[in-house]
């Protein structure tokens, strides 16, 4: 009967709770590693390039002349202003390799 139940929980730690803060911890560097001039995604969506960063807030530039701030928290994904270009050329040479 208990080794039924710790089965259970050693089973939901691995499917569950580990996955989770791995997710978790990443995010957190990926906020961490922010600079000025990369591109984010807010969790609503919103899309913009950062302009200034401080503590916990980070002010974002939607367009000329339009800027908010957002909570670290609030950023979902990050692309650096450097990797945008090596992704894009990536992409293209495979699509080139697969129009050949």
């Amino acid at each position: 009967m208990w080794v039924m139940l710790i089965l259970m929980f050693v089973i939901m730690y691995f499917l569950i709770i580990r996955p989770q803060s791995k997710q978790r911890k990443e995010q957190a560097a990926r906020v961490a590693s922010l600079s000025k001039g990369d591109k984010i995604v807010s969790i609503g969506g919103i899309h913009g390039t950062v302009h200034h960063i401080s503590k916990t807030t980070v002010t974002v530039k939607l367009s000329e002349n339009v800027f908010v701030p957002f909570e670290k928290d609030a950023i979902r994904s990050v692309t650096k202003v450097g990797n945008s270009s090596k992704q894009d050329s990536s992409e293209e040479q495979a699509d080139a390799g697969e129009e050949s």
